[in-house]
């Protein structure tokens, strides 16, 4: 496994720069209020290079993501767009381009550390594992 170590349960513990990254992606303003400081669950179901990666959010919505690195996949945005997209491991970190950002997770001191980008807008959720 190496640092590919991705498996867990997270819960949502902050973040950075919300506001000027979903207002750039064009989340609609309920949306945007429904996410801020939303205690999201990502549980990571990882199989060597095949990842389940599901995010559970208050009220019982869950938005889950199966891919395998460096093969296409069918994909959803933040939004609930759908999409295609070939997730990539670049020097231990998961990367995928999403339709107008650029997301990347890894672990870091234990943590879940998730950098989303969009024009230069740069948005950053840490999670702590709980399971």
């Amino acid at each position: 496994q190496g640092n590919m170590a991705f498996a867990g349960k997270y819960e949502f513990e902050g973040d950075e720069n919300y506001d000027d990254f979903v207002k750039k992606i064009g989340l609609s303003s309920d949306k945007i209020e429904m996410g801020r400081n939303c205690k999201i669950v990502t549980e990571v179901v990882q199989n060597g290079n095949d990842f389940t990666w599901t995010q559970h959010f208050p009220g019982g919505r869950t938005t889950t993501n199966t891919f395998t690195i460096d093969k296409e996949a069918d994909m959803e945005t933040m939004g609930g767009k759908k999409f295609k997209a070939t997730v990539k491991m670049e020097n231990g970190k998961i990367v995928a381009e999403f339709p107008n950002y650029r997301h990347t997770a890894e672990i870091c001191g234990g943590k879940l550390v998730e950098i989303s980008t969009a024009s230069g807008v740069v948005y950053k959720r840490t999670s702590k594992k709980i399971a």
